[in-house]
């Protein structure tokens, strides 16, 4: 363990107390969200996103500790464990590493190597591999190991034999493998062919070539894809003469009777044996980093997707936009209740639109809707055009935003969605989750499984398990960085707070329903199988709106109440003072002029945990992302026709690649900002410069209207 520590302080470049810490706290059965907000004197500040890193790799490096230990004991139990092989072993970094030591003692499946042993040929392929005779020939040698009986007839197939057990001692050799590897890694080249003539997405990779070392991971994750569709094939190749010329250099030794042999069996054993179990080892290390890559970006994208603002306080027309089957319409009050539902035919040249608006204008004259949130889907252009000219026609003041409805009709469809919603039609509660995505993104996305929502890259591509575990980190994360309403948050959104599971969350939304709305948070102790522990961890992330204590719709936990009495007391104040919102105001100015580190020594609190406190005596109830831009509003739309180079738009960034950003600049079709013109300096990756949910201004570089593309750049602007 003690080792473990050492290497996590190393690789983290943090201090040996703070990985003990970390650990001791993850082991304790603590959750990531708790430990980043409420142990921070303890983790010497951590934030959710380094103590993730830090539980995957300590993960890691105890796998490989017990894996260490299991071949240790496998190649004891062999009689074979010599000291240099136990320090080799534990010297090993990598679990790739151990299993290269564990080959030669393997339990190997019938090989050749293995079926010349079988015959008796081991002691001339020893003979061979020593190079201790000098005098005479091999063939001569050989004819003693002649036995038919075990089906070897003559002198030369002796030697064959032979040279298959010595083929297979080569490839077994950790060293050699390591030094293999790193060659080819460094000096080899991915070749891309095309496996048939037939046009294609991948048709860039069809005659292709670049560097092992510099291939970026997107790249490796579509010629993937097109080798598992059969549009391609892939090989690496790389100079076999050097890497040969290596091992003869390493195996032979001395001049012998048997150096030529050595050398048709160091040429076989790489061709048959090593070089293709390299190249499947570097694809999948290729594949591997290629989908950590990915999966991190879907991640980050995700986060920030969650993270969008809530559009507070308007009563929303949620419109999912459909050809033969109309418009599915939903009107949902500032809380999100669904005060009305309909139909409309707007989207074909046989609908008629006038009447289409009519019954809109209706509508949104009974319910006073002040913004039309309209899904990106099917139909969505054609309905856009019907909308912007309501909008323009209003006399009110009435705003359209194109939401992204991707996963709408996932969730519209799943059982969450009928238990939900069970008197509207599946099409209905579609509509009702856009309408409510832009209200408050998080409480609604959260109900869609994460994939679904389509903010990465070959997100079907990567290893399915490891996404999912990543993701359900992400919303985690962004769930406890805002804080969840007890007394309004969903069963699907109160299962992302710390240390409440799916059923918890169950029996919260029914202890609510049978006693009426929370006032105070410890009421949770009264939830079925709500325990003090689960409480420890869930109780600073929910929120309380107009309970007993104003510090229960803070992040402040319960177990610092305490110090914010002594606090306020020592300033001569109440928590009663501050309920009223001109006496908050007041305190938050002198908030500003404390000497915090003072404070903290006086009231024997961390300085960190004080900080905190503070933010939140200043803002009771703050939402981060109130801070963060508004969606753009829009009452008038533009054609893809109607771009033209050097035009100025103003757009949101919907998704972020390695290759680049895609803008949603309101013509129905995201434009692309390529890394290269993201900036004038040079970018390593899109996300250095820009966020999903960020508003930019760009500039129209291109626009190809036949295949709906549309180049962007963010340079010279």
């Amino acid at each position: 363990m003690e080792s473990i520590v050492l290497q996590l302080a190393k690789e983290f470049q943090l201090k040996e107390l703070q990985v003990e810490n970390a650990i001791r706290l993850i082991d304790e059965g603590n959750t990531i969200p708790f430990i980043a907000r409420y142990r921070k004197e303890v983790t010497g500040g951590l934030d959710d996103s380094v103590l993730r890193e830090l539980f995957d790799r300590l993960a890691y490096l105890r796998n490989l500790e017990n894996r260490r230990q299991e071949i240790r004991h496998l190649i004891d139990a062999q009689g074979k464990l010599t000291e240099e092989l136990k320090n080799s072993i534990n010297k090993a970094q990598s679990i790739t590493e151990v299993e290269d030591i564990y080959r030669p003692y393997r339990p190997k499946r019938r090989t050749r190597a293995t079926i010349a042993k079988e015959k008796g040929l081991e002691p001339l392929a020893q003979i061979i591999w020593d190079q201790s005779v000098r005098q005479g020939s091999v063939e001569e040698l050989a004819k003693a190991y002649v036995n038919p009986e075990n089906e070897v007839d003559s002198a030369e197939q002796a030697l064959t034999l032979a040279l298959d057990i010595i083929a297979e001692m080569i490839s077994d050799n950790a060293d050699y493998r390591k030094w293999i590897r790193a060659f080819t890694i460094r000096h080899g080249i991915l070749e891309t062919r095309a496996a048939k003539e037939e046009s294609s997405v991948y048709e860039m990779y069809y005659e292709y070539s670049e560097a092992v070392s510099r291939i970026v991971p997107h790249r490796i994750l579509a010629i993937n894809r097109g080798e598992n569709e059969k549009y391609l094939t892939a090989k690496i190749r790389v100079d076999e003469d050097n890497i040969i010329q290596y091992l003869c250099k390493r195996v032979i030794v001395r001049p012998s009777i048997g150096s030529e042999l050595l050398k048709e069996a160091i040429e076989d054993s790489y061709k048959r044996l090593i070089a293709p179990s390299i190249e499947r080892e570097i694809r999948n290390m290729l594949t591997e980093k290629a989908e950590e890559q990915a999966i991190r970006v879907f991640g980050e994208n995700l986060r920030n997707l969650l993270l969008q603002p809530p559009v507070r306080g308007k009563v929303v027309m949620g419109v999912d936009p459909g050809f033969r089957t109309g418009n599915k319409i939903a009107i949902v009050d500032d809380t999100g209740m669904v005060l009305d539902t309909f139909v409309v035919y707007m989207t074909l040249p046989n609908h008629n639109k006038e009447e289409a608006k009519r019954i809109l204008k209706k509508f949104v004259e009974k319910h006073c809707v002040e913004l039309i949130a309209l899904g990106n889907g099917t139909a969505s252009r054609e309905s856009e055009k019907v909308i912007a000219e309501l909008c323009g026609e209003y006399a009110a003041k009435l705003q359209y935003v194109i939401v992204n409805e991707a996963g709408a009709s996932v969730y519209s469809a799943s059982k969450l969605g009928s238990e939900e919603f069970p008197d509207y039609e599946v099409e209905l509660r579609s509509a009702i989750s856009i309408a409510r995505r832009l209200q408050d993104p998080l409480a609604e996305l959260v109900k869609i499984d994460p994939k679904s929502i389509g903010v990465g890259q070959y997100q079907h591509d990567v290893n399915q398990k490891q996404l999912a575990e990543t993701l359900r980190g992400v919303v985690e994360d962004c769930v406890n960085s805002v804080g969840v309403d007890l007394n309004t948050a969903s069963p699907s959104l109160l299962q992302y707070v710390s240390g409440i599971s799916p059923a918890l969350a169950r029996n919260i939304a029914s202890y609510r329903q049978k006693t009426g709305k929370f006032t105070n948070r410890k009421q949770l102790l009264k939830v079925s199988k709500l325990g003090p522990r689960t409480f420890e961890q869930c109780a600073g992330f929910l929120r309380i709106s107009g309970g007993d204590n104003i510090l229960d719709n803070t992040a402040v936990h319960p177990e610092s109440y305490n110090v914010v009495t002594k606090l306020l007391e020592l300033k001569g104040k109440s928590i009663e003072m501050i309920k009223n919102h001109e006496n908050r105001q007041h305190l938050a100015a002198e908030i500003d002029k404390w000497d915090t580190a003072e404070l903290a020594v006086n009231l024997d609190v961390g300085l960190p945990t004080l900080q905190d406190i503070l933010k939140e005596l200043q803002k009771p109830g703050r939402d981060p992302r109130d801070e963060l831009p508004q969606p753009i509003l829009r009452t008038d739309i533009m054609e893809l026709e109607d771009l033209k180079p050097d035009m100025i738009m103003t757009g949101t960034v919907r998704n972020v690649t390695d290759f680049g950003a895609f803008v949603d600049i309101g013509v129905h079709q995201d434009g692309l900002v390529h890394i290269s013109q993201l900036s004038d300096k040079y970018v390593k990756h899109p996300m250095d410069i820009v966020q999903v949910g960020d508003i930019v201004t760009v500039k129209v570089l291109d626009v190809d209207v036949i295949r709906k593309r549309i180049a962007l750049t963010m340079k010279n602007i």
